[in-house]
C-alpha cells in the first residue's frame, strides 16, 4: 500500500494487515501517514514494506549490493515509516520486503541476514513476513525474531515453492474463482499446486494480494468473503 495506486481505503475493509511503501520504491512521507491512519481507523496492522532504492523499475530489478548497504537501506527505511508511525501515535507491527529484494531473500542466505538482522537492531519485536519455508524466514527465525509465513493469493508457484517470476507467462493469477480456490488450498491444507501440476506443502500464517494488481479489491473482497463464510 501507498504506491501511488489509491484503493487502499476500498481495500481496508477486507484485510488485516497493510505493507505500506517506505519511499524507495514508491511512496513518500505524506502518503505512509495517509495509510498508517487508515489503518488504526480500520484496525489494520501497520507494516513495512522496505525495498531496493529503485523508484523506476518500482523495486522489482535485481541489484547486487554488498550486505552492509542492504542492511544499511532496510535500517533506514525502517527508521523513516518508524517515524511517521510515531507521529500518528502508533508504532510498526511488522516488516515485509518488497519486490526484488523479496525475491533475492528468499534464496539467498547473505541477503536475508542483513535483513533479517536490520529488523532485529531496529525493533526486535517486529514480525517478519516472508515467503513460507524459505531461507528469509530460517535467517530470521536464527536470530530469534518472530516470523510469519507468507503466501500469495495472486501469483503462481514453482515446484520448488518460489514464485514465478513476473518475466514469465502466468506469474499472475487473474481469475477470481482460480485465486479463490489456492487460498482455500493454502489454508485447509497447507498446499499449492504449482504451475506443472503437483501439489506442494506451504505453511501458510499470512496471505499476500498485491495492491497495485488489476484486481486487487475484488480478489480482497471475495477472499475475506470466503474466509468469513459460516
Amino acid at each position: 500500500m501507498g504506491e501511488g495506486v489509491g484503493n487502499e481505503m476500498q481495500l481496508m475493509p477486507y484485510i488485516n494487515s497493510a505493507n505500506i511503501a517506505c519511499g524507495y520504491h514508491a511512496g513518500n512521507a505524506q502518503t505512509m501517514k495517509e495509510v498508517i491512519r487508515l489503518c488504526l481507523q480500520y484496525n489494520v496492522h501497520i507494516g513495512a514494506h522496505p525495498s531496493f532504492l529503485d523508484r523506476e523499475n518500482f523495486g522489482r530489478t535485481t541489484m547486487q549490493l554488498p550486505p552492509k548497504e542492504i542492511y544499511d537501506i532496510i535500517k533506514e527505511q525502517l527508521r523513516i515509516i518508524g517515524k511517521v508511525a510515531e507521529e500518528c501515535g502508533t508504532k510498526l507491527h511488522h516488516v515485509k520486503p518488497h519486490g526484488a529484494l523479496y525475491n533475492m531473500a528468499a534464496k539467498d542466505a547473505v541477503v536475508a541476514k542483513a535483513i533479517a538482522q536490520a529488523v532485529k537492531d531496529f525493533d526486535a519485536s517486529l514480525i517478519y513476513y516472508g515467503l513460507s519455508g524459505s531461507v528469509m524466514v530460517a535467517e530470521a527465525a536464527k536470530l530469534g525474531l518472530q516470523t510469519a509465513d507468507e503466501v500469495f493469493a495472486d501469483r503462481t508457484y514453482q515446484s520448488d515453492g518460489s514464485l514465478t517470476p513476473r518475466t514469465q507467462p502466468n506469474a499472475l493469477l487473474q481469475d477470481e474463482n482460480a485465486v479463490i480456490q489456492q487460498v482455500i488450498k493454502f489454508v485447509n491444507e497447507n498446499k499449492v499446486t504449482t504451475i506443472t501440476g503437483e501439489e506442494i506443502f506451504v505453511k501458510t500464517n499470512t496471505i499476500c494480494i498485491h495492491g497495485d494488481g488489476a484486481h486487487a479489491v475484488e480478489f480482497a473482497k471475495a477472499i475475506h468473503q470466503k474466509l468469513h463464510e459460516k
